[in-house]
């Protein structure tokens, strides 16, 4: 499929889809317009720097081609007391607002770019408004610019916002005159439910069931107390606190992972298993984390939430070193990789393990390093390079939500640099509280991948 080539259906028909798994997984954190995992706020908001002479009307006709190439953004969950199931719209017209930067702020530009995309990261978006793409624009001048594309989480994952934004540069090209890569043809997010459900009576289904049956039997996601208990009259108010861990920490802890024959989330798994222990002396640890879900190669163009909640039980009774608990960890989520089913399906058959989203008195933390791949090198495509914001520091009092919990999203930055961020709920943490986490786990990181073989207690 060339890029401006598209089918979708004719107006006047309604297309109705099964629920994916994770998508029935979201509808049971489904707390209204405000909260949970469809509010306002349930959103990834992502932003490049665009260097070149932004043409308005090709990127508005480029953000329309990719609406029309994805169902997945002009799809409602509908989400009835007797049945639930996703309807597919006709395309429609992407909400692009552009604005100039003002040209008196002495402020360095990348500080001012961050501002401005935290200031976005920061608003409402409503589900029930389609499609559930949105942009805005930016202008320092004719020829710096930054673009924050918003879509609604239930419509999408980190993974998906790199496949939109590289069918957005080749749609612009193509608008523009320019020559544009071939994008390759996408399988829509319907047919990934479909595929998903089918799958759920195979035979690979069956083994990975049986293997998290007796993996998580008696397990409980590991939670941790919070300033003040869940008050249910409270709408979440999700701050988050950013951070950057220098070249040093950075290059010793990628240096580690090589040595141990291990990816850098599964070292800084192993060392956030060592923070759990120390904070709460539980040697049995199960830290959730997400992975693509993208487990059949048909889905890697499709946009839509594929994403997947993974549970990592890791047990370090015995360990002595660091080094100890990095093999358990890396044993670990070579298993739970192995065995990546919808989550529904494993928390269906472990009914205790989801109990810590219940307490009131706790939260449940997920822990992710970021791998989606970045789609858009940093080339000019259609007299546009594009230039993601991934080195994020400033501080942010209200941020993007999340459904329950909180979340730590750490990214190894091309710069040499680690950056991180833990969402959280200010109604339930004291600032003071998070900032120490992340202190906490910075040390114990830097005491584990500089001395690896010291007794554990010392790490």
């Amino acid at each position: 499929m060339t890029v401006h080539e598209t089918t979708h259906a004719p107006d006047d028909l309604e297309i109705r889809t099964p629920l994916a798994f994770n998508q029935e997984f979201l509808c049971a954190f489904d707390n209204g317009e405000a909260d949970g995992a469809f509010g306002n706020r349930h959103t990834l908001v992502f932003g490049w720097r665009l260097s070149g002479a932004v043409d308005t009307d090709a990127l508005q006709g480029a953000l329309d081609d990719v609406v029309a190439r994805h169902e997945a953004l002009r799809t409602s969950i509908v989400r009835g007391a007797e049945e639930r199931y996703q309807r597919i719209h006709p395309p429609g017209s992407v909400e692009l607002v552009v604005s100039d930067l003002p040209a008196d702020d002495p402020r360095p530009r990348d500080v001012r770019a961050e501002e401005f995309l935290n200031e976005l990261d920061a608003g409402t978006y409503s589900v029930g408004s389609l499609p559930h793409l949105r942009a805005r624009l930016g202008r320092f001048d004719e020829n710096d610019a930054v673009l924050v594309l918003v879509l609604h989480h239930t419509a999408g994952d980190a993974w998906s916002m790199q496949v939109i934004i590289r069918d957005l540069a080749a749609h612009y090209a193509v608008r523009r005159g320019s020559q544009a890569p071939v994008l390759p043809d996408v399988h829509q997010y319907g047919e990934f439910a479909v595929w998903q459900l089918e799958s759920a009576a195979g035979a690979e289904m069956g083994r990975a069931l049986e293997y998290w049956g007796e993996k998580l039997r008696d397990a409980r996601i590991l939670a941790i107390p919070t300033d003040r208990p869940r008050d249910g009259g409270l709408t979440n108010v999700y701050a988050a606190h950013r951070f950057v861990f220098d070249g040093e920490l950075t290059s010793a802890t990628l240096k580690f992972s090589r040595a141990a024959r291990s990816s850098a989330f599964m070292v800084m798994v192993a060392a956030y298993n060592v923070l759990l222990h120390k904070k709460t002396g539980v040697t049995d640890i199960v830290v959730p984390t997400f992975t693509s879900g993208r487990s059949d190669e048909r889905f890697m163009e499709t946009v839509g939430p594929i994403f997947n909640y993974l549970t990592l039980r890791t047990d370090i009774t015995g360990c002595e070193t660091f080094r100890d608990v990095v093999a358990r960890t890396r044993a670990t989520c070579f298993e739970a990789y192995g065995n990546d089913i919808p989550f529904p399906l494993i928390a269906h058959g472990n009914p205790g393990l989801v109990s810590p989203f219940a307490d009131d008195g706790v939260a449940v933390v997920a822990f992710e390093v970021l791998q989606a791949p970045s789609e858009v090198e940093e080339e000019a495509i259609g007299g546009l390079t594009y230039s993601e914001i991934r080195r994020r520091v400033l501080p942010q009092p209200l941020s993007s939500h999340i459904p329950n919990g909180a979340l730590w999203a750490m990214d190894v930055l091309p710069s040499g640099e680690i950056a991180g961020s833990l969402k959280f709920d200010r109604n339930r943490f004291d600032e003071s509280t998070i900032v120490d986490l992340v202190s906490d786990f910075r040390q114990v990181l830097w005491n584990a991948v500089t001395g690896p073989d010291r007794p554990l207690r010392e790490i």
